[in-house]
């Protein structure tokens, strides 16, 4: 049967379609209370082409205007059932109440758009087949097996389908609201990333510079501008090539070049024109902007300095002692020629010879010369941490000791105090012992080396150990040009001397297949202003 087109029904459902808006997939971007409108309802049923007029924006707006969203689709779980189960029941009634052939059952469509926003499929479903029972039930057409069937499987459809939609829409909105604050929290962490970097960089007193890949400065941090002196925020878009010429040797425009990353020590040219020696440590990386450049610039000139200020003090030192050594040997040589010259001048039979005469004149100027007092200048002795001298020395030695596969042991005893010695003088000791340790156990199988530093009484004693067989004569050991040497023979008497220029000592202890070497240094404050020191801070 046809709804009657002069009835307040069917003007009703006239007015209804006129408000809609029927097109299905702007329905679909539409959210949950978007679509919980009337016009969403009815365009969900498929009334399609009715009117077309109004646009999504005029369909949202208006969906947002509609007073009744708030007090149907808004609460928890148990509010939206229990106003879902009013509303069918509602429905139920006014379906009942209302006796003339006027078809109610689609307006379950709303308490369905309600509950499907709060349900599983399967709950969604058996209260989609109530409402299509309750709808067939309060029905005034005639139920017969061809029509009511077909009828009943489309109520089914439409409020199954109603609150499946409903269920999709609302998840697919958390989906989304979720991703929306999964990606605001990573750009929150993102942001706060880059602030902790950017504060990091500008605070770092390390030079850093990015370039691309024609060596264009894209960034500097304060400590750049300081070093090269260039006025802050003036390096941006100047050549680094221009202060670091090293790394203009540096391909980037070949994209399928490897990436570097490496440490290098080069020229530098600050702005003034002034030459410093600089440590760089820099990386090429890809970006879709093409090869970028960072490099991380230290001022190596101060280091320069000082290594060459230390280098000279021992060569100097070691000159006067090694001097020191050749005078005194040419002293007893010039003393043996005397005792000669003496014994021949005595028996006169070369009287009047001036070979002979001439002889004794060059003896004489001979030992004049060697006795010239070279004084050995003031070493410069300070407060030394033993420790971390023994780890600068193992950074040292250890490329060594692997290339000879030698197996090293390093003791050292905690707590130990500071130490009395001049340092570049101590390292060369530790360093010369260690060499004499490596070329004896070069010629063994069993090639075994250990460093112990520890504390006995009051002195401080590191002892360098190895298996590489002994020494055969100890006893002229500390002795220059020693015979036999493998090389100049004064290794170990320079060692001892530099450590008799500061109280320390040099020993020798032979061991079970190998040999002993003990330094004794001298704490730089005894053990009791130690104990005052501690009592005081207690």
């Amino acid at each position: 049967m046809g709804l009657p087109q002069d009835s307040a029904h069917a003007r009703l459902h006239r007015a209804i379609f006129q408000a809609c808006q029927t097109n299905l997939l702007a329905i679909e971007t539409l959210s949950f209370g978007q679509i919980s409108c009337p016009c969403g309802i009815l365009t969900f049923c498929g009334t399609r082409g009715i009117y077309n007029s109004c646009s999504y924006a005029d369909l949202a707006g208006a969906a947002q205007q509609v007073p009744m969203y708030g007090l149907l689709f808004k609460g928890n779980k148990r509010t939206v059932l229990l106003k879902a189960g009013l509303l069918i029941a509602a429905i139920a009634l006014l379906d009942w109440w209302v006796v003339a052939e006027v078809l109610l059952g689609f307006l379950y469509l709303v308490p369905m758009l309600m509950v499907g926003s709060v349900l599983a499929r399967w709950q969604i479903c058996a209260v989609a087949a109530l409402c299509t029972f309750l709808a067939e039930t309060f029905s005034d057409l005639a139920w017969n097996l061809r029509s009511g069937i077909s009828r009943d499987v489309l109520y089914l459809a439409a409020f199954a389908g109603a609150g499946l939609f409903i269920r999709e829409v609302n998840r697919n909105r958390r989906v989304a609201e979720e991703h929306v604050h999964e990606i605001e929290r990573q750009s929150d962490a993102r942001r706060d990333a880059e602030e902790q970097l950017r504060i990091l960089i500008e605070s770092s007193p390390v030079a850093i510079l990015t370039a691309d890949s024609d060596g264009c400065v894209l960034t500097a941090n304060e400590a750049a501008h300081r070093l090269l002196g260039v006025p802050q925020g003036e390096l941006s878009g100047r050549s680094i090539h221009r202060h670091l010429p090293a790394l203009a040797n540096i391909s980037m425009q070949d994209s399928s070049q490897q990436l570097l990353r490496t440490v290098m020590q080069a020229r530098g040219q600050r702005e003034d024109g002034e030459t410093f020696l600089a440590d760089i440590c820099f990386s090429t990386y890809r970006t879709n902007a093409g090869t970028r450049l960072t490099a991380m610039v230290l001022d190596a000139s101060e280091d320069l300095r000082t290594y060459e200020v230390s280098g000279l003090h021992q060569l100097l030192a070691g000159s006067r002692i090694a001097i020191g050594a050749v005078s005194h040997e040419v002293r007893n040589v010039c003393g043996a020629i005397a005792v000669v010259h003496q014994n021949l001048a005595r028996d006169g039979l070369l009287a009047g010879n001036k070979d002979f005469e001439a002889l004794d004149n060059l003896a004489v100027a001979l030992e004049r010369i060697a006795s010239v007092n070279l004084r050995q200048a003031t070493t410069e002795a300070t407060e030394v941490d033993l420790s971390i001298l023994l780890d600068e020395l193992k950074i040292v030695v250890a490329p060594s000791l692997q290339e000879e596969s030698i197996e090293t042991k390093w003791i050292m005893e905690l707590g130990l105090p500071l130490v009395w010695a001049d340092r570049p003088s101590l390292m060369q000791v530790f360093l010369n012992l260690i060499t004499n340790s490596i070329r004896a156990l070069s010629k063994n199988e069993n090639r075994a080396l250990s460093v112990t530093a520890r504390r006995e009484n009051d002195r401080i004693l590191v002892e360098v150990a190895d298996s590489g067989g002994g020494v055969a004569h100890p006893e002229h050991l500390f002795h220059p040009f020693q015979a036999g040497a493998e090389a100049t023979g004064l290794g170990l008497y320079l060692s001892q001397a530099f450590l008799h220029s500061f109280g320390g000592e040099l020993r020798y202890k032979p061991i079970s297949e190998g040999a002993c070497f003990t330094v004794y240094l001298t704490p730089a404050i005894s053990s009791e202003q130690e104990e005052q020191c501690a009592i005081s801070e207690y």
